[in-house]
């Protein structure tokens, strides 16, 4: 039996949390929607920053943290290097939601799973 090409992207698996699947599909073994890459752990939205590494982004968080001497919040931010999926390709300046997963290389421990736009055109 020959492969075809086909147009109609094959079904997204669902990956347990409540995220829209991407409307494209992508051959990347280490997208958590079309591969085989589970996601646990921890989530949150982010700030993507950089987009200059192949298959990752960078994204950044922006928290609160308390300081009892000046009874103020100071401003801090971390940053996180995530594995970008070619089937959600965020751009400089999106807000991204990430989650947890295996190691998949020494400073990526994060995938992302939904890409909520905001970016710059």
């Amino acid at each position: 039996m020959a492969k075809t090409n086909t147009t109609q992207s094959p079904a997204a698996r669902d990956i347990g949390i409540v995220v829209a699947a991407p409307s494209k599909a992508c051959q990347d073994q280490l997208c958590p929607f079309h591969g085989h890459l589970k996601v646990r752990g921890q989530q949150f939205v982010g700030k993507v920053v950089s987009n200059k590494m192949t298959g990752t982004v960078v994204v950044e968080k922006e928290h609160a943290r308390y300081l009892s001497k000046f009874e103020r919040y100071e401003r801090r931010t971390s940053r996180y290097a995530v594995h970008s999926p070619p089937c959600i390709a965020p751009k400089i300046g999106d807000e991204v939601r990430i989650m947890e997963c295996r190691p998949i290389s020494k400073t990526v421990s994060f995938v992302v799973v939904e890409n909520k736009g905001g970016g710059a055109a």
